[in-house]
């Protein structure tokens, strides 16, 4: 493992998943991008809020969605990766989740994929898809998903 990305939010499982990624990539000498995703629709809802609202030149941009994405990414960071000796960058995205952390890993040149994953129902991946199988399924290399309890 060279680079790997991985995927966080702001869950407890997701800064025990960067903590593990961390001390493997020290481990190996590799270095980490740890991306946190906007969903598409909660920065329409964000936007729009911002719009309602009023105040002029107050609108919520897709600038803003990243930067904040980027920050939530930093802030894991600092937490999780506190006295590890790994190199890591922070990035933002705003869209679908596993469009996104798909582009970037290749974008980055990652070589492995870690995700915090969610336990669902065949009936619920068949109804609403599942951003963990179709990353799991379009990565080439390595992904490790964390099924954990938060």
């Amino acid at each position: 493992m060279k680079r790997a990305l991985v995927a966080v939010t702001d869950s407890e499982r997701s800064k025990r998943l960067v903590r593990e990624a961390g001390e493997l990539a020290a481990g190996v000498g590799g270095d980490l991008v740890l991306l946190a995703v906007t969903a598409q629709s909660s920065y329409d809802d964000t936007r729009q809020s911002t719009v309602d609202a009023g105040a002029p030149g107050s609108a919520y941009s897709l600038g803003d969605a990243r930067s904040d994405a980027e920050d939530l990414a930093e802030t894991v960071a600092n937490e999780a990766l506190a006295g590890i000796d790994v190199e890591y960058e922070t990035v933002g995205a705003v869209g679908h989740r596993a469009d996104r952390v798909l582009g970037i890993a290749n974008e980055l040149d990652c070589d492995h994929i870690f995700l915090a994953g969610r336990r669902r129902s065949p009936t619920g991946k068949a109804l609403f898809g599942d951003a963990t199988q179709e990353v799991l399924l379009s990565f080439d290399g390595p992904v490790t998903v964390s099924l954990g309890d938060d």
